[in-house]
C-alpha cells in the first residue's frame, strides 16, 4: 500500500476566492443536465433534527463518467448566531471512486451559497417573464443576498426591490449592499409587496407560510429556497395548486421541499428543461414556482472545478493520509 498519499484541505478563504460566478453557473447547469440524463446519480438524502436543536444532513452522489464521487455534510444551527457564527454549516468531501480514498475536504458554506444562488438564477432565466422588474424578497441573510445578487445580474432591466424582515424593521446593511443596483426599500405590508411583484423570492428558515395565497397575482414567478426539511414551508396553502411547479429533484421536493405539502401535484425537473426533454411555454398569466431543495450533484460539480483549480495552482494544504 502507498504511504505517500496526501489529502488536500481547502478552507473557506481558498474556496471563496475561487468561486467565479460564471463557472458556478456552468457547473450548476451541468449538474441539472447530468441529473436529467441520469448520467449523475443522487443518493438518498439524510436530513435529521438533532437533540441540540440543529438540523444535520448529508447529500451525496456520483458521476461515473467523470470519476466523481462525494458528499456534502451540512445543516442549520440557529444557536450559532449567539456565538457570533454562521447558522448554516457545510463541509464537502471528494473521494476516489476506484479505491474509496478521500481526495479533498473543503469548506462547503460558500459552495452552498453560490450554487443555490446560481440555481435560483437559472430558474429566473427559464421561468420568470422576461419583462419582470419588480422583486419581493423574504429574508436578508446570506441566501437572500445571493439570490438577489443573481436576480439583479441576470434580469436585463433595472429592478425595484421590496424586502421583508422578521420583525418588520429595515436592514440598513442589506439595503446598502444593493442600493447602487436597484431601488430598494422595506416592505411595510408583505401581502401588498407580493401582490405588486413579478418575482417573489423566499429565503427564510422555512418556519411557516410567509404571506396569504391570494396575494400571488397571475404572472408571478416564485423562487422558494427555505423548505429543505420535512415540516418546513414558506408558501401558504393554495399557491402550489394554482402554479406550474418546477423542481430540482421530484422525489426530494416531495419529501423535504414545498411539494411535501402537495405531493400529488405534477412537477417538472428543471434539468429536463435545460436538457431539452421538457419545454416551458409560459403564458403571461401563469404562476410558476421553482421549489429548490438542492442537489448533491450541484455541490459535486462545483467542488470538482475547485479541486482541479487548487491542484493546478498549488492552493490549499496537503496533509499526509497514508493507506
Amino acid at each position: 500500500m502507498p504511504t505517500d498519499a496526501q489529502l488536500l484541505l481547502l478552507d473557506g478563504d481558498v474556496v471563496g476566492a475561487n468561486l467565479q460566478a460564471e463557472q458556478v453557473m456552468a457547473a450548476v447547469r451541468e449538474a441539472f443536465v447530468l441529473h436529467s440524463q441520469r448520467a449523475g446519480r443522487v443518493f438518498p438524502v439524510v436530513r435529521e433534527k438533532l437533540h441540540t436543536g440543529g438540523v444535520f444532513g448529508i447529500k451525496s452522489g456520483d458521476v461515473a463518467s467523470q470519476n466523481l464521487l462525494g458528499f456534502k455534510a451540512a445543516g442549520f444551527w440557529s444557536s450559532n448566531r449567539g456565538l457570533g457564527g454562521e447558522p448554516h454549516q457545510a463541509t464537502v468531501a471528494l473521494f476516489d471512486p476506484n479505491t474509496g480514498r478521500p481526495l479533498c475536504i473543503m469548506d462547503g458554506n460558500a459552495i452552498t451559497t453560490a450554487r443555490t444562488g446560481a440555481a435560483g438564477g437559472l430558474g429566473l432565466q427559464l421561468l420568470a417573464r422576461p419583462e419582470s422588474s419588480r422583486i419581493c424578497i423574504f429574508g436578508t441573510g446570506v441566501q437572500a443576498r445571493v439570490q438577489l445578487d443573481y436576480a439583479l445580474t441576470l434580469l436585463p432591466q433595472r429592478c425595484t426591490v421590496r424586502y421583508v424582515t422578521v420583525g418588520g424593521a429595515p436592514d440598513a446593511v442589506f439595503e446598502s449592499a444593493f442600493r447602487a443596483r436597484c431601488a430598494i426599500d422595506i416592505a411595510r405590508d408583505r401581502n401588498e409587496a407580493v401582490a405588486a411583484s413579478d418575482i417573489v423570492i423566499t429565503a427564510t428558515p422555512g418556519g411557516g407560510a410567509l404571506f396569504d395565497a391570494d396575494a400571488v397575482q397571475p404572472g408571478t414567478h416564485l423562487t422558494c429556497v427555505g423548505a429543505d426539511t420535512a415540516g418546513k414551508r414558506e408558501l401558504p396553502e393554495g399557491v402550489l395548486q394554482r402554479a406550474r411547479i418546477f423542481v430540482d429533484d421530484r422525489d426530494q421536493a416531495r419529501s423535504i421541499g414545498e411539494c411535501q405539502w402537495a405531493p400529488q401535484l405534477p412537477c417538472i425537473e428543471i434539468g429536463d428543461v435545460l436538457a431539452g426533454s421538457a419545454t416551458v411555454e409560459r403564458a403571461a398569466h401563469d404562476v410558476t414556482v421553482f421549489d429548490m431543495t438542492g442537489l448533491a450533484l450541484q455541490d459535486l460539480t462545483v467542488a470538482r472545478f475547485l479541486h482541479e483549480r487548487a491542484i493546478e495552482n498549488g492552493l490549499g494544504t496537503s496533509v499526509p493520509w497514508p493507506w
